[in-house]
């Protein structure tokens, strides 16, 4: 590259979202190898195969490069139709699995010198070498420099940065997400850490590689792997038999006794649930098989489901409604009711309920006591995790976040959302090892991600830096969790309301406008399962593009865990 070209600053501006469809196959998540139905390779076909035409002859420098930028959707022997466009010198030097950028509209193509042009685009996400995806933040639009040599009379690119552009349609096509898997702390959970990767690659390999370097940076110091520090692949890819996988690593994981062993599996099946070729790992060291025991009770839990009813404070009685009743919850329901809850967040167990009120943040227990936990004015809406920690901050203040103990000691936690925005939801992740917050920025909204940091008690103590999200325009409303993997977002913009999906490590897709007023949106089923309370009490759900009344009304909609 030039020195003009290497002080390019090459920033992306989020100016849309795209839909990518990605296969899914049920798996065991635990267990002894099993067999399945015979393959041939773990190919992970493409629905669009691209075949680029090469150069021209004769082409323009104009010309040529669109017909270099159009030949990034041909992967197939490393890029080889792109690299006809590269001069001798430069073809086997050009990197183009370096990072994607991702282009919606069109691009601009500027003449800056006799042998060099400008290619500017304003870009919606780029993907790195290692398969993370980030979605533009800024409006500056991105510039890539290139620069020609004539060969034997016909022009080549002698310079191009690195990596390759691609349209949403061609992205979708050409790439596939999957997300390799971590434990949270205590092994309950599998963590899930969405990457991106070519759909007609060693797809298995590329996975089993991302989850031995370990999760994402945001990531890092609140999930785990059960494989020991430094293990790797001991060959340079895996062999897929008969819908086994079979997974060879380094002696650096002799050391795993047989509880880790079956965590390795385990993390290996779920990270494979893309991969519709696999159906069972075998795990082996320098070419010895290992012996794999089967976890049974103490099994990972990956993306668990919630009860489908919509959970619901109506008429004074909380619980689980249906279009004719609600079938309370005992204990909890006229302690809570009483309260005159603003929101609710169920536990798991259903043994509690962290609740806010006009007097604060209250956990009510079965028993039907109750206690205020943090009585600081003006609070975002509580939130629990599994641990039985109390998460509370005030809505003008996204430093000020705490955790609540079980015997109701304050832990401040140490935040890293950004100062200068106000709160509307915080919510821990099911799995306890995440916090989403849908943050108002002058009048926007922002959606960040942040990793929950523990110490070895497991007490909360600060969150990590924070993931940010693809956001919906508008004002934001509320947010939700609708899986392990995705978060739903609730905005008006000119009146009219919104719900966006985003992925947690990829794009973001509108889901559709509730009619009505909205006001409140709960998940945890994935997207065909949210659930949409508006400011006249009727609950709405999903169907197809449009969302439909349930029948069902209430005065508040509760977030299970």
């Amino acid at each position: 590259m030039s020195d003009r070209s290497r002080r390019r600053a090459t920033a992306a501006a989020l100016a849309a979202v795209l839909a990518v469809l990605t296969g899914c196959a049920a798996i065991p998540d635990s267990g002894s190898v099993q067999q399945g139905e015979p393959i041939t390779n773990d190919v992970v076909d493409s629905d669009v195969v691209y075949t680029p035409n090469g150069p021209a002859v004769d082409s323009s420098q104009e010309q040529l490069l669109n017909g270099f930028l159009a030949a990034g959707t041909g992967p197939q022997n490393d890029y080889a139709v792109a690299r006809q466009f590269l001069s001798s010198g430069f073809a086997d030097s050009w990197d183009p699995r370096a990072n994607v950028t991702v282009r919606p509209g069109t691009g601009t193509i500027t003449r800056v010198a006799d042998d060099e042009l400008d290619y500017t685009f304003v870009g919606s996400a780029t993907v790195d070498d290692s398969g993370h995806y980030t979605p533009a933040t800024s409006s500056v639009p991105t510039t890539l420099d290139y620069a020609f040599v004539q060969e034997d009379g016909q022009w080549r690119l002698s310079e191009a940065p690195d990596g390759i552009v691609l349209t949403p349609a061609t992205f979708q096509s050409v790439f596939r997400s999957h997300s390799v898997y971590f434990y949270d702390p205590t092994y309950t959970y599998l963590v899930p850490d969405e990457r991106w990767f070519l759909a007609r690659s060693s797809t298995s390999t590329r996975i089993a590689s991302a989850l031995l370097d370990g999760p994402s940076s945001w990531l890092q110091g609140a999930v785990v792997s059960a494989f020991p520090d430094g293990t790797r692949l001991s060959l340079t890819a895996i062999t897929v038999d008969d819908g086994t996988a079979r997974v060879d690593l380094t002696a650096d994981a002799l050391g795993a006794g047989d509880d880790a062993r079956a965590r390795m599996q385990a993390q290996l099946l779920a990270s494979f649930s893309t991969v519709a070729t696999i159906t069972a790992v075998e795990l082996s060291v320098e070419s010895t098989v290992l012996d794999v025991p089967d976890l049974g009770p103490a099994s990972p839990l990956r993306d668990p489901t919630v009860d489908a009813r919509p959970l619901v404070l109506a008429d004074g009685v909380l619980g689980f409604a249906s279009r004719s009743s609600v079938s309370e919850l005992p204990g909890l329901s006229s302690a809570v009711a009483g309260l005159e809850p603003t929101s609710i967040e169920l536990a798991g167990d259903q043994t509690s309920a962290a609740v806010g009120t006009a007097q604060g943040s209250v956990v009510v227990r079965a028993d039907g006591s109750s206690r205020v936990v943090d009585r600081r004015p003006g609070l975002a809406a509580p939130s629990l995790d599994d641990a039985g920690y109390v998460w509370s901050t005030p809505s003008s203040d996204p430093k000020g976040v705490q955790a609540v103990g079980p015997d109701g000691r304050v832990h401040p936690v140490t935040s890293s959302l950004p100062a200068g925005t106000d709160v509307v939801t915080f919510r821990v992740s099911r799995d306890g090892t995440r916090v989403l917050a849908l943050l108002d920025d002058d009048g926007d909204a922002r959606l960040l991600v942040a990793a929950v940091v523990r110490d070895a008690e497991g007490t909360p103590t600060g969150l990590g830096a924070p993931l940010e999200l693809a956001a919906p325009t508008g004002e934001p409303l509320d947010a939700t969790w609708a899986d392990q993997s995705s978060i739903a977002v609730l905005t008006r913009a000119d009146d009219e309301p919104q719900v966006t999906l985003s992925e947690v490590g990829g794009p973001a897709a509108t889901r559709g406008r509730p009619p009505g007023d909205p006001t409140t949106i709960v998940g945890g089923n994935g997207v065909t399962r949210l659930q949409v309370l508006t400011a006249d009490g009727t609950v709405l759900e999903p169907r197809g593009s449009s969302w439909q009344d349930t029948g069902i009304r209430a005065d508040l909609l509760a977030t299970q865990r």
